[in-house]
């Protein structure tokens, strides 16, 4: 005899939203497939599927990234719950979003055509199905609290980048401009970059020097009490 037999049972699913940076466009953009199943077939949709009876909610979308990009170990965390009845017209499905922080030259693009996924600006957004509009807003919202008080904007960009590329990426997601001596200011006298003697030269005549994210030493600083804020205006 089955516990819980007399209640009703419904569908456990998990959507990936999965952001990556342009960094010549200076766009935020989110990796999408067209649906291949009904219904919607054909439609916009972030990449998801159901939970597998043996496997939690966090290793179905681990397992469902893996298969669109070939990524293991990518910054990824849990969004929130979507419970709306009506949410999925072929059923009663219950998802959970996962946002995810990938570097868009990382990809395998074997995997990405073979799944028929497709790069798109978060400014220009084709419509998506069901709720997953909904999903999209509440993540970008999360990312843009997320960078005020966490290093997590580093997992966008390649491991060499420079202050330029940095205050790019900062306001490719934070959809405005900010101050260029405010910034560098609250980046560098936090001294978590280690500057490199090599410099970028294709966008700049004089050359920029690169940077790179210390994780170690951010993580020994982490332990002393340090606090990541880099809220500028």
């Amino acid at each position: 005899m089955k516990l819980y037999s007399e209640h009703h049972r419904h569908l456990v699913a998990v959507d990936c939203i999965i952001f990556g940076y342009d960094i010549l466009e200076k766009e935020i953009k989110l990796l999408l497939i067209k649906r291949s199943f009904e219904p919607a077939l054909g439609k916009w949709s972030l990449a998801g599927g159901f939970v597998k009876e043996n496997e939690s909610l966090d290793e179905a979308a681990s397992r469902i990234l893996y298969k669109l990009t070939g990524l293991r170990d990518v910054y990824m965390e849990q969004s929130y719950t979507y419970g709306e009845t009506d949410r999925d017209p072929g059923a009663r499905v219950v998802s959970t979003s996962y946002s995810a922080l990938i570097e868009i030259q990382d990809i395998d693009r074997e995997l990405k055509d073979l799944n028929g996924a497709h790069w798109q600006s978060l400014t220009r957004l084709p419509n998506l199905i069901f709720d997953h509009a909904n999903m999209v807003r509440r993540a970008l919202n999360e990312l843009q609290m997320q960078i005020k008080i966490k290093p997590v904007g580093f997992a966008l960009l390649p491991e060499k980048f420079t202050l330029v590329q940095l205050q790019d990426l900062y306001e490719a997601i934070y959809q405005r401009t900010i101050d260029k001596r405010n910034f560098r200011k609250k980046i560098l006298s936090m001294n978590i970059l280690e500057k490199l003697d090599e410099k970028e030269r294709i966008t700049s005549k004089k050359g920029a020097f690169y940077y790179k994210f210390n994780k170690k030493r951010y993580e020994i600083y982490k332990k002393q009490g340090f606090f990541f804020s880099l809220d500028v205006n």
